[in-house]
């Protein structure tokens, strides 16, 4: 053998035990990251290299989450895959513990909070109404209705509700008789909070507000009841207590502020 030969053999060789060392890096680190997030399970199955550089793929039972090679971003392409709240599509911060797609979404939506069509919607003034909140909601939708409960407590604030009757024809025709209504935003919470609805309305109603909302709904992906965005672009989906609520119209009325 050859002094060459021995050299270039020593180079493969700690070429080889570098490989497998940055790999079984990037591994922990990985891991590490997927832990933070996810402190409780479900664990990491499998972590695999993509053909796309510094982005892997982790098995984590029959989903598919990825990651950069510190574990400091996971981007969450489908199904659960226990990401939690993190809905699919969206990258999230492990270091920071945020969903940075979410905060790039709530930074496009501030800039269309002003600009939407407030004619379409119910309109609740309370208190000074100094505040503002938007709210979609479904007639036939449960936790819309457990949320009403805590929306009309809510002090110093106007809150715009859209009808978009989302859960079926009969959506359709109680959303239709609530906005057609006399006083329909009263109408609306007598349904909500007592079950009580009136009598189909007569004659002429644009109707056809249903559409618009549903429309600006898919617009900004609003397939979800309730829905509820404040005014800085942040959006909150599903039940709110009022103390959640409270908090968060504190905090974006703050932010303004300052």
């Amino acid at each position: 053998m050859t002094q060459f030969t021995r050299a270039l053999r020593h180079l493969i060789a700690g070429s080889l035990a570098f490989a497998c060392l940055s790999a079984w890096s990037d591994d922990a680190a990985i891991r590490h990251g997927w832990d933070q997030r996810h402190p409780k399970g479900p664990a990491i199955d499998e972590i695999t290299k993509t053909p796309i550089p510094g982005l892997y793929e982790l098995r984590i039972g029959a989903d598919l989450v990825y990651s950069d090679e510190q574990g400091n971003y996971l981007i969450y392409p489908g199904r659960d895959a226990g990401n939690g709240q993190v809905p699919d599509g969206h990258i999230f911060d492990t270091r920071k513990n945020v969903d940075v797609t979410d905060q790039r979404l709530s930074k496009l939506m501030e800039r269309e909070v002003p600009k939407l069509p407030y004619g379409d919607a119910l309109v609740f003034k309370q208190g000074n109404g100094s505040r503002k909140m938007v709210v979609f909601e479904d007639p036939n939708c449960h936790y819309c209705k457990d949320a009403e409960r805590s929306l009309m407590q809510l002090k110093d604030v106007t809150i715009y509700t859209f009808l978009i009757p989302i859960l079926g024809d009969d959506s359709v025709v109680k959303a239709r008789t609530i906005w057609c209504s006399r006083n329909n935003a009263q109408v609306w919470r007598d349904w909500m909070l007592n079950g009580v609805l009136p009598p189909r309305p007569m004659g002429a109603c644009d109707a056809k507000v249903l559409d618009r909302n549903l429309e600006l709904a898919a617009r900004h992906h609003l397939n979800y009841t309730p829905a509820i965005i404040f005014e800085d672009g942040s959006r909150f989906a599903g039940n709110a207590d009022l103390a959640h609520l409270t908090k968060r119209l504190d905090e974006v009325a703050a932010a303004r502020k300052s």
